[in-house]
C-alpha cells in the first residue's frame, strides 16, 4: 500500500507541479486556533503539511519557532495533544500527506511502540526525528517498515557523499534539504549553492528533495523549484500567529494573512 507521501509526489510529477510544505507547531498558540490554522492549509491545498510536536530544548528550531513551542508547551500541547490535532484534520482531509516533525527523547519517553501504533492510527505518514542520526535508527527502522511511516531525514550543506550514503540506507519518502547553516529562518539561502549541492545528491538518491529553512517568499520558491522537488515555508506562518499572540493581529486577521501568503506563493 503507497503511503500518502509516495502518492503525492507521483501526482506532483505527473502534473509537472512542485510541493508546497507548510509548517505550523501543534497547540501554537492553543489547540482551538491550531485546528482552525490547519483547515486554512487544507482549504489553501497545500500539498505536504509538517507538524511539529513542541519540545522545551529544540536544537534546530530558529527564535521565531522556539518561541511557538514555549507558546505550545504553555497552553499544554504535548504528544498526545498532537496526535488528537491529526485525529480532528483527517475527519475533513484524508489524503494530505502530514509529516511530524520532533525530537527522540520524548518519543522514547512516550513509548516507541505506543508513539509508532497512534502514528498510524490517526494518519500521520512520515517522521522527521532531527537529533536521531543514522547510527541510531534501528531504535525506529522496525516501526517504520511496520506502520508504513517514512523515516524522513534532513541534508545540510555539510552532509559528504559517505555520510550521505550511511543517511540513505533507511530513509524514505522525500529528503529535506537544509538550505542554510544554522537554525531555521535566520538566514536566507543561497539559490546557486542549493542548486550545486542537490545536482551531488540526485547522483545517489532518486528520492524527491524538498528545500526549507529561510524560505520566505515566492521568488525564492519560484527560484529553487527549477532543480527541487518543492519547497517548506514555516517561519513566516508562525510569525503571523506570533503577532496574534501578542494582540497585533485579531484571529480573523491572522487567518486570512496566512491563508493570503500560502495563495500568492500559488500564483
Amino acid at each position: 500500500m503507497l503511503n500518502r507521501i509516495d502518492k503525492k509526489f507521483l501526482e506532483l510529477k505527473e502534473i509537472n507541479r512542485k510541493a508546497l510544505v507548510a509548517f505550523i507547531t501543534s497547540g501554537d498558540p492553543n489547540q482551538s486556533i491550531s485546528k482552525k490554522i490547519l483547515s486554512v492549509l487544507r482549504d489553501q491545498k497545500i500539498d505536504l503539511i509538517e507538524i511539529g510536536f513542541p519540545f522545551s530544548d529544540p536544537m534546530a528550531d530558529g527564535p521565531t519557532i522556539q518561541k511557538s513551542s514555549q507558546r505550545a508547551i504553555k497552553a499544554g500541547a504535548n504528544i498526545d495533544s498532537t496526535f488528537e490535532l491529526v485525529k480532528d484534520f483527517r475527519k475533513s482531509d484524508y489524503n494530505t500527506p502530514i509529516v511530524l516533525m520532533g525530537y527522540f527523547n520524548p518519543i522514547f519517553q512516550y513509548g516507541l511502540k505506543n508513539f509508532f501504533f497512534n502514528c498510524s492510527k490517526v494518519g500521520i505518514d512520515g517522521l522527521i526525528i532531527v537529533d536521531l542520526p543514522p547510527e541510531e535508527d534501528h531504535y525506529v527502522n522496525s516501526y517504520t517498515k511496520e506502520y508504513n511511516i517514512h523515516n524522513i531525514r534532513l541534508l545540510t550543506p555539510t552532509t559528504h557523499k559517505e555520510r550521505l550514503k550511511k543517511i540513505l540506507r533507511h530513509t524514505s519518502g522525500f529528503l529535506y534539504y537544509v538550505s542554510v547553516m544554522g537554525i531555521t529562518g535566520t538566514k536566507k539561502p543561497s539559490i546557486s549553492d542549493v542548486r550545486i549541492s542537490l545536482e551531488k545528491i540526485r547522483k545517489i538518491s532518486n528520492l524527491p528533495i524538498c528545500v526549507g529553512f529561510g524560505i520566505k517568499n515566492k521568488n525564492q520558491i519560484q527560484s529553487l523549484n527549477k532543480f527541487s522537488d518543492g519547497c517548506v515555508v514555516g517561519s513566516v506562518i508562525v510569525s503571523f500567529i506570533e503577532k496574534f499572540d501578542k494582540g497585533k493581529y485579531s484571529e480573523n486577521h491572522m487567518l486570512k494573512s496566512i491563508s493570503d501568503f500560502l495563495a500568492n506563493l500559488r500564483k
